[in-house]
């Protein structure tokens, strides 16, 4: 079966069992209704509008992908500009009737947005809901919950806001319950002349799970309310500005309509006593979502029906959450002492229950958020879990009985709880590769900016300024009402283009008209990329954004861009200049200075989508990409924070950290190379003459897998397993997830999941929990704590975050976690930010998890070494955990899902193959690995000069290797007698660490490493050596076969201009013929530091010189008051130099830093037994 025939069954079988996810369930459902009209005998369409935001982000993108089916079910989408604006063009399906022939029996509406829409659509909400429903119409609204605030600016529970407007809640709590609940909605919104709500969190909608699709499954019961002593009919009434008519409106709604709701729940069992007991003492009532979590506490508690039963339990499941249905209440409240109302947020059943129950006859306790003494009992805020229901359930249930097997799963998680917090680096979400946010959220220093809704919102963990920021739409408004109160004169306010045209364009309106000032940063990337990249619904041309920013009153407008081209002809009005994104600070300080509205437009295509894009051959690509000279580079991170790209990944080598480009994340926004360093080369490799004209970049390569592999032996239950699988986003992790889920149902078992992405599509943390068993399931779809039988790793640092690890346990759980040091945003912009020590973090793993059975491994490596590409990763992992046992799914059913997921089919297939040989072979990977790597530049013996050096030392181990590579390079540098010098202070501190520590030589290595970096300085000479060395021209060679042109990127001191605003050197490119000049400049060394160097005569070389002099005379100062208590702070000043990065003005901020510290190391080494107190008392202070 191709993928596209699996991909469409899920929404057109019409039997059966189908899987799916939450948000696919939404798509189907509203075909699901078309056809239940069909089925009836009307020919009926359906409009859909919308906003997109999470848990419901991705609606418009899967309603957009199924366009086709849409329309064979005459559906029609519309992407709303705004929730309100698109709620009143859903509203506008119920005033059908009033614009003569219609072209269908019916049309049916659906709108969709996120709580915040929800808030801010109330109005259009209430009046489209008073005024009725069409009989052969109806609406349905589809509101999103983020309850954990995973990828919202504030927490949510809008059921509040639905009950103020009149419109009914029904709550599902997994796929299942969206196509019945849904269906049910629509048909309730027909006959009672309501709109109907569908309250969608954030765990529903990222879950999936399995579903009956039979359309006999549900009966609607049409239930009869009077009013006025007669059956009551709804009919639209459009008077709203009549007050009769309006006051009519609110008497049908409160008693006919509202009450037709309530029956209908009732007659068609929306709310289920899904665990009735005629002897029970304690009811319990749910819904939605956290029905699911209470079951699975249960569950973990080891308590089934017949215990539960045997408990005096009772559990009821609410359906529709408003109105509350009376008669089921009481009915449920029968014979029960007590009734705990389980729900998140705020109480909202509970209330409504009290109300019902208050002053009947043996009416029951209810508690909910607080037991009988007001205590706390379950919390107000954040999202429910099954241990923090488990332990309500413990406190009420054990004041009758007691429950071992509920005790024991209470210590179970205080232990976990309790352990000690392993130390590690969080993954946060950060700007893509080449994301035009990277420049475009800089401001000037000072300022004081405001962020937003939106990608750019990132900048507030960034050091960018950002100190407050707003609710969408209303951007910058807030500073009319600050800026007659303070001193300070005027702030930036970024926004997006897409908040721009959903509502923002009326705060720029406002604060025009107020004539405040402040300058509005409108970012311009074509897409709202924070929900998963789609075409702003609104978005114009910059020319006419200009024009209307004018006519609102804006009193000046620069545009910014990294391709000034694209505004050749263009005609701005208004005076709007046009200028390159290099001078984005010079644009921002101008448009502070002037009085008033200004606007700063920065015009660069979002890069993930601009990637994809390119990808399918849709877009064009720079043929030149960026290669760093790591011999040239020191590693200063100059870089990283002029880019803030996590392409500029940190890497360590033989010299110390570097920097190289992750070549596969690149996205070809060169503002790496404005970081001031000469290490830079532009390379524009030349086409393989042997390949035709492809429109679509191919990469990668697939290595062929000819041995057999052998099946595993299973170390987990196969037919009741957890996966917990931890990623990044942007990886493929979510769709290797699906798949594995996938491959369970392949092999007849069933299986729900959960992705927690939030911020992860923006380079941060995504979780996925899978959940396998051999019979359906009815518990949450989210691991709890201690519960996971397979903990995947794709990253070592999401692996060892702490609320990861608290899934694991020691007697259940095996870990397979890749060992790759992928960089955070952090370590790319803060060169001080170092990866933990990875040895740490799996001991971390391992004191958690079933240590014996663990297995790490390389991941990245290993993939990008076979295949070329990072994409096989994650897939190679998942080969690695079936062949070692922890996911006990057949390789068949793997190898048929990952068809039938169709991205990547060949490569993934022999990822998959290749991680189960790694753990059969890893000697047989790394030997495929080597057929495809460039030779490596076998290192020149060492002459009979450098040899009698090195061995003049007496050294050995690693104080000997250390020795045999920078000795021969030293006399390369400069000459013998300069590595001499070298050899002989080496010798002399290694001499005095035998005297003290004759064990170790911690000592020595850190002055055989750092004498020599300051020795072999980077000054004009040695720079044009590395570049023009033969191993390095044969590493280029390798890397392009086909040959390249090279252009080289420096800012020579003698001849560069300087930027107005900096005063830094401004680098230029310089063409191939450079490397002539290099070699010729190479070969003037003997020049160095004498009369005729004339590179020599700035103060930076007579720094540096300086700075191999102060620390001679400190290594002589170590060697003679070293002891033993001494030695680790001695250690510590002599790897100083490590500390003294980079060229010209970067070199010397470091050269500041280190001064300050060089000074304190040297105070505590000539005090050491001073130095060790304070740092007791530190210890003693930080516990």
């Amino acid at each position: 079966m191709s993928s596209k025939q699996d991909l469409t069954r899920q929404f057109t079988a019409e039997e059966g069992i189908i899987h799916i996810g939450g948000i696919e369930a939404l798509v189907r459902l509203t075909m699901d209704q078309i056809r239940f009209d069909r089925r009836r005998g009307l020919n009926n369409a359906m409009f859909i509008s919308g906003y997109r935001g999470s848990p419901v982000g991705m609606l418009d993108a899967n309603f957009i992908k199924q366009q086709k089916l849409l329309m064979q079910h005459n559906i029609q989408f519309v992407d709303g500009l705004n929730e309100d604006l698109a709620a009143t063009a859903v509203w506008g399906t119920q005033m059908m009737h009033t614009v003569g022939k219609q072209k269908f029996d019916g049309v049916v509406g659906t709108w969709y947005g996120k709580a915040p829409g929800v808030d801010r659509s109330g109005d259009a909400l209430k009046h489209a809901n008073y005024t009725g429903t069409l009989r052969n119409g109806g609406v349905l609204a589809i509101f999103g919950d983020d309850p954990s605030c995973k990828s919202s600016s504030l927490p949510s529970q809008s059921e509040a806001m639905f009950y103020h407007v009149g419109i009914p809640s029904l709550y599902p709590g997994n796929v299942q319950d969206i196509l019945d609940f849904g269906l049910h909605g629509y048909y309730l919104s027909r006959i009672s002349g309501l709109w109907a709500g569908l309250k969608i969190v954030t765990n529903v909608a990222d879950g999936s799970g399995s579903a009956i699709v039979d359309p006999d499954r549900l009966k609607f019961i049409t239930p009869v309310v009077e009013l006025d002593g007669r059956p009551y009919s709804p009919e639209v009434n459009l008077g709203m500005n009549v007050r009769k008519d309006a006051l009519d409106m609110e008497r049908t709604l409160y008693y006919a309509r509202l009450e037709l709701a309530r029956q209908y729940a009732r007659e068609n069992g929306l709310n289920k006593v899904t665990l009735p007991n005629v002897d029970a003492w304690l009811g319990i009532i749910t819904a939605g979502k956290t029905y699911h979590d209470l079951r699975q506490a249960f569950m973990e508690m080891g308590l089934d029906d017949d215990a539960l039963r045997r408990a005096g339990v009772r559990i009821l499941k609410i359906g529709m959450l408003n109105p509350l249905q009376p008669d089921d209440i009481r009915d449920f409240a029968r014979g029960l002492e007590e009734i705990l109302v389980v729900e998140e947020k705020r109480p909202f059943i509970e209330l409504f229950a009290k109300e019902i129950l208050y002053g009947t006859a043996n009416a029951p306790r209810i508690v909910g958020k607080r037991d009988e003494e007001g205590c706390d009992l379950l919390p107000f805020h954040g999202e429910f879990e099954s241990d923090i229901i488990a332990r309500a359930l413990h406190a009420r249930l054990s004041r009758k009985t007691r429950l071992e097997s509920a005790e024991a799963w209470i210590r179970r998680l205080d232990e976990i709880h309790s352990r000690n917090a392993l130390t590690t680096l969080t993954r946060s979400a950060w700007y893509c590769s080449g994301c035009p946010h990277n420049t475009s959220t800089k401001a000037p220093d000072g300022s004081i900016v405001s962020a937003g809704i939106g990608c750019h919102t990132m900048a507030m963990w960034m050091k960018r300024g950002v100190v407050m920021g707003t609710h969408m739409g209303a951007e910058g408004a807030q500073w009319i009402g600050m800026q007659p109160f303070t001193d300070t004169q005027h702030i930036f306010q970024n926004m997006g283009d897409g908040t721009y045209a959903h509502s923002g364009s009326l705060a720029v309106r406002y604060c025009a008209a107020t004539n405040t000032n402040i300058t509005f940063k409108i970012l311009v990337n074509s897409h709202t990329s924070m929900t998963g990249g789609q075409e702003i619904m609104g978005a114009e041309p910059v020319r006419n954004l200009v024009a209307e920013l004018v006519a609102n009153g804006v009193k000046r407008i620069i545009v910014t861009t990294e391709d000034l081209s694209r505004y050749n002809a263009v005609n701005l009005i208004g005076n709007t200049e046009v200028w390159h994104r290099d001078r984005i600070m010079e644009a921002q300080k101008l448009l502070a200075e002037t009085e008033g509205t200004t606007v700063l437009i920065h015009d660069q295509e979002c890069a993930a989508e601009l990637r994809r894009q390119r990808g399918r051959g849709k877009a064009w690509e720079p043929e030149a990409v960026m290669v760093i000279n790591e011999r040239v580079c020191e590693g200063c991170g100059d870089c990283g924070e002029k880019s803030n790209c996590m392409s500029v990944e940190p890497v360590q080598t033989e010299f110390g950290r570097k920097t190289r480009i992750h070549q596969p994340s690149c996205n070809k926004d060169y503002s790496c190379v404005k970081g001031f360093c000469p290490s830079f080369l532009t390379i524009t490799p030349k086409a393989d003459p042997k390949a035709g004209e492809v429109k679509k970049k191919k990469k990668g390569r697939l290595p062929a897998l000819e041995r057999e592999l052998p099946d595993p032996v299973f170390k987990v239950d196969p037919d009741n397993f957890g996966a917990h699988v931890m990623g990044i986003g942007g990886t493929g992790s979510v769709t290797v997830a699906a798949t594995i889920a996938n491959a369970a149902r392949i092999d007849g078992k069933w299986a729900v999941g959960l992705d927690q992405t939030g911020l992860a599509q923006k380079g941060g943390a995504v979780i996925s929990d899978i959940k396998v068993t051999a019979t359906p399931f009815d518990g949450a779809n989210k691991i709890s704590d201690g519960s996971t039988d397979l903990y995947l790793g794709f990253d070592i640092l999401n692996a060892t975050d702490n609320k990861n690890l608290d899934k694991c346990h020691p007697e259940r759980t095996i870990a397979i976690v890749s060992t790759g040091q992928a960089p955070t945003g952090y370590m790319v912009s803060d060169k001080a930010v170092q990866f933990p020590n990875v040895d740490r973090l799996t001991q971390g793993i391992d004191r958690v998890s079933r240590r014996n059975d663990n297995v790490y491994l390389d991941a990245q490596t290993l993939a990008e070494g076979l295949f070329a590409d990072s994409m096989a990763t994650n897939m190679f992992m998942v080969g690695v955990a079936y062949q070692a046992g922890a996911l006990p799914i057949s390789a068949a059913a793997f190898e048929t899902a990952i068809r039938q997921a169709g991205v990547g089919v060949d490569m993934s297939l022999l990822a998959f193959k290749w991680g189960r040989m790694a753990v059969l072979d890893i000697d047989y990977v790394h030997a495929e690995i080597r057929k495809y790597e460039a030779k490596a530049p076998k290192l020149p013996e060492l002459t009979a000069e450098a040899r009698q050096i090195v061995d003049s030392v007496g050294a050995s181990g690693e104080v000997r290797r250390l020795l045999e590579i920078r000795v021969p390079d030293l006399i390369g540098y400069q000459d013998a007698a300069y590595a001499r010098r070298y050899a002989a202070k080496v010798k002399r501190v290694m001499e005095a660490e035998q005297r003290v520590a004759p064990e170790g030589s911690a000592l020595t290595e850190a002055a055989a490493r750092y004498f020599y970096k300051l020795m072999a300085y980077k000054d004009e000479y040695e720079v044009a050596r590395l570049h023009s060395d033969p191993a390095f021209l044969a590493e280029l060679d390798a890397q392009f076969p086909h040959g390249y042109t090279v252009e080289y990127n420096l800012a020579p001191p003698l001849l560069s201009k300087r930027d107005p605003e900096t005063g830094e050197p401004i680098k230029q490119k310089y063409g191939p013929w450079v490397l002539k000049a290099f070699r010729h400049l190479a070969r003037l060394k003997h020049l160095r530091g004498g009369k005729w160097d004339i590179f020599g005569k700035t103060e930076e070389r007579q720094l540096e010189r300086q700075a191999i002099e102060d620390y001679d005379r400190l290594l002589d100062t170590l060697c003679d008051k070293l002891s033993r208590d001494n030695l680790a702070i001695a250690v510590k000043l002599a790897s100083m130099p490590d500390e003294v990065r980079g060229y010209g003005h970067v070199k010397e901020r470091h050269i500041a830093l280190a001064k300050a510290r060089q000074a304190q190391l040297m105070a505590d080494f000539n005090n050491p037994q001073a130095a060790k107190a304070r740092g007791a008392a530190q210890v003693v202070q930080f516990v």
